[in-house]
This record gives C-alpha cells, sequence and structure tokens, in this order.
C-alpha cells in the first residue's frame, strides 16, 4: 500500500485526534504528504470543560466537535474511526483491530505521531475504579453526570437517615484543577440549583469533600493562588482536606489513613498514567507510563516516530522543566512535531532540527460563580478577573464557531438563574434506595 501510493507523497500516521494530534494535522495542511489521523472516536473533546459536562452546565455536544469536520477542508487528510492495538516500530507498522482504516490490519508509515494521551491512575489499585469514576472522555462525563443526579434522586426516597445523609455526600480525589473545579460545581448545585426541586430532602446540607495527598490544592499554581482558592472553596461550603491520602474506596465510602466516611459518591481526580499503547512500542517509560522522548521529542534510535501531549515525558529545552499534560503541551508540542516533517518531507535535513521549547502561557482554574484563579505571564488573577479571563480563553480555544456561540449562551443563561438545564441523566436510571421513605413511614405509624 505504501508503494501504491508514492505519488502522493511519504505517509504520515497520526494516532490520536486530541489537541496534540489536531494540532500536528493542522500543521501539515500544506506539506506534500499522505496524512492519516486515527481515533477510535469519531470526535475530538475540549478536555479542561468536561467538568462542566459532568455537573450538567453544558451538553456534550457543546464542548466537542466532529474530526472529519474539524479537518474538512484539509485535502492531504484522511480521518479513520479505528481501534489500534499496537505499535511495531521494527517494521514501521500501526496495528489495527478487525477490519481497520482502508480495510487493512496494518498501516505502513514514513513519520508516526503518537498522541494516545493517558487514562486514569489508581496508583495500583484498579479496582476501586467501579466505585470512583474518573474524568477524561465524554462517556467518563456522562457517567459522572448521572451519579450525581441520581444521588440527589435516590435521597429523596431514600427511609434511613444514614444511607440518606451518605447519598448527599460527595468524596473528590485529588486537589488539582479538575477536582477543585469538580467540588466547586457540586456545592453549587446543591445549594443553588436544585433545592426548589426536590419536596423530601434539603439539597442544602449536601457534604462535598475534597481531598488532596499534598499540602496545599494546585500545586502548579503559587501558593498564595491556592491559599485564595482553599478559603473559596470552603467559603461555598467545601471541605477541604489536606495531606488526606485515601487509602480504600469501597461501594460504601473511603478510608482516608484509618477513618472510615460513609459516602456513596466518589469522583477520581487523583493522577493519569500512559496510554496502554505505549506498552506495545517495547520503549523505556516513566513511573506513569509514558514514553521517555528526547529533545526533539522522538523516540530515542526512531528519529520518525514522535510522542506528543500526556502520553510523553517531555521537558523543555528552555528550562529543562517538565512539560506539563496540559493542553497547551499538547498543542504546541503537535505543532512542533507537524513544521519538522513538512519541513523534511520537502527535502530539509533531520540534523537541522531545533529542540522543543515549552512556553507556559499561564494556569487557570475555575471554582465557582465569578470565582476563579489565573496565573499568567507571571500574573496573579483571583476572583471575577479570574474568572472572566477563564472563560474567554476556554471560549477562544473551543474548536468550532458554534460551540463558542452555544458555550456563550449556556454560561449567561447560568449566570443569570443559576441554571444547569443539561440535568439529563442518560443510561440506566437505577436508583440505590434499602428503605423507601413511604415504607420507613409506615413503620412509624401506628396502626
Amino acid at each position: 500500500m505504501k508503494d501504491a501510493h508514492r505519488d502522493a507523497g511519504p505517509r504520515v500516521v497520526i494516532i490520536g485526534g486530541g489537541f496534540g494530534g489536531l494540532a500536528a494535522a493542522q500543521a501539515l495542511a500544506k506539506a506534500r504528504v499522505q496524512l492519516t489521523l486515527v481515533d477510535r472516536r469519531n470526535h475530538h473533546v475540549f478536555q479542561p470543560l468536561l467538568y462542566q459536562v459532568a455537573t450538567a452546565a453544558l451538553s456534550p455536544a457543546d464542548i466537542a466537535a466532529p474530526i472529519r469536520h474539524v479537518l474538512r477542508k484539509q485535502a492531504n487528510c484522511q480521518v479513520a474511526l479505528a481501534e489500534i492495538t499496537g505499535i511495531d516500530l521494527a517494521n514501521r507498522l500501526v496495528k489495527f483491530d478487525g477490519g481497520p482504516a482502508h480495510g487493512e490490519s496494518a498501516v505502513e508509515y514514513d513519520w508516526l505521531i503518537v498522541a494516545a494521551g493517558a487514562t486514569h491512575s489508581y496508583f495500583g489499585h484498579p479496582e476501586w475504579e467501579q466505585f470512583a469514576p474518573g474524568l477524561k472522555t465524554l462517556e467518563d462525563a456522562i457517567l459522572i453526570r448521572r451519579r450525581i443526579l441520581l444521588a440527589f434522586e435516590s435521597a429523596e426516597y431514600e427511609g434511613d437517615e444514614p444511607r440518606r445523609r451518605a447519598a448527599l455526600t460527595f468524596a473528590i480525589v485529588g486537589g488539582g484543577p479538575t477536582g477543585v473545579e469538580l467540588a466547586g460545581a457540586i456545592m453549587e448545585i446543591a445549594a443553588k440549583t436544585i433545592p426548589a426541586d426536590f419536596r423530601n430532602i434539603d439539597t442544602k446540607t449536601t457534604r462535598v469533600i475534597l481531598f488532596e495527598g499534598s499540602g496545599r490544592l494546585l500545586e502548579a499554581f503559587p501558593p498564595e493562588l491556592s491559599e485564595r482558592a482553599r478559603r473559596d472553596l470552603e467559603a461555598m461550603g467545601v471541605q477541604v482536606r489536606l495531606n488526606a491520602r485515601v487509602t480504600e474506596v469501597t461501594a460504601d465510602g473511603v478510608t482516608v489513613g484509618g477513618e472510615f466516611i460513609a459516602v456513596r459518591n466518589v469522583l477520581w481526580a487523583a493522577g493519569v498514567v500512559g496510554s496502554p499503547l505505549a506498552r506495545s512500542m517495547g520503549v523505556e517509560l516513566d513511573r506513569a507510563g509514558r514514553v521517555l522522548v528526547g529533545p526533539d521529542l522522538t523516540v530515542p534510535g526512531h528519529p520518525s516516530v514522535f510522542v506528543v501531549g500526556d502520553l510523553a515525558a517531555a521537558k523543555s529545552a528552555g528550562t529543562g522543566a517538565a512539560v506539563p499534560g496540559v493542553a497547551q503541551g499538547a498543542m504546541q508540542a503537535g505543532a512542533y512535531v507537524g513544521r519538522i516533517i513538512a519541513g523534511e518531507s520537502a527535502g530539509g535535513s533531520a540534523l537541522a532540527r531545533k529542540p522543543f521549547i515549552y512556553r507556559d502561557n499561564g494556569s487557570m482554574a475555575t471554582i465557582g460563580r465569578a470565582k476563579a484563579v489565573a496565573w499568567i505571564n507571571g500574573m496573579k488573577f483571583g476572583g471575577f478577573i479570574a474568572w472572566a479571563l477563564w472563560g474567554a480563553i476556554h471560549v477562544m480555544f473551543l474548536v468550532n464557531f458554534r460551540s463558542r456561540i452555544e458555550v456563550l449562551l449556556s454560561w449567561l443563561w447560568n449566570w443569570l438563574l443559576f441554571s444547569r438545564d443539561a440535568r439529563l441523566i442518560i443510561g440506566k436510571a437505577e436508583l440505590d434506595i434499602a428503605i423507601p421513605r413511604d415504607a420507613e413511614l409506615a413503620e412509624r405509624t401506628p396502626s
């Protein structure tokens, strides 16, 4: 197949349609290459706003777009929907599962860009995942939304008081941006959005506990912004527990040290591990399962194989610091790799490659209504200004115009009315009730 398409130029295969994969594809738009972008899903997801889908502020389509639509004007690019099972570096093959793209079981490449991302890390306890879902995909967001909404539905008709309290308790493990944002959003739902929707419970009594294993939240931020985030969360009613390492997660609750806390809703935001695809490459990985790459983001000994985004354990040539697993890091790395391939496919030399330099454009986390923290170009912001900056920048980076308009309108509506209109339980709506409230009342009523 490779030889049959030589007139179209060398073949570049990109694995993953996230921030890094899309940036690489777009950087190759004018290159004389035949480009194939492969993903097991047909859509690109704006991951920084996944928590808003999980907490019913936005609908899935607001933060996602079909990959084919995003790249529709790029004539040199094919998009393939397939599950990749392995990478054979020695033979330059990408292997597919069961009748993959173009009807082959494997496809050859001249250059390969691996942007397969990462998944949840439970630190050696994969059995916790069934009780504590993480947030990486739209499917995760819809699952978490269902669990949050079913918790209130179950509490409404739960007759057993301890179980009712447990249903109205949410534990979030991990005090990074995702954990902080989830904690603030759930507290707002309970305190502002739904109190009038229920008759038998007071949703304002909901308990949200945020566990962080280190001494402060948002460790990537300056300490004063971390402290501000903690104060803002606690002012909203969130219980922040620092230096608190979760040692057990079950269907009934969590154990922190020697303390058991009855909670039926646990959400995981504590860590990530590289995609299992990395192990198929037979290369050196770090403790988090990420590929150790060189200064030009290539796999050592394989100058035509690049790894970008969450799957790469990369360092910036500018500072020597690790490139963080955030959207801007993946986008910069993808664009950098795309430019290298574009230059070399036009006759440039691999010897001219300059090492990758990551430029930190800042970090942000939203906490609640008009509450956020931002660190941009060395400047620190909090409160409404940080919240407005967070909103403007996130909207700007959404991949299509329709999403920008819809997200802005949704946020305006939510701002005016404390409304979260995407409160839809999708999937099996199964309540977790031990003693129905009516049965409890019947037991207490004298005959």
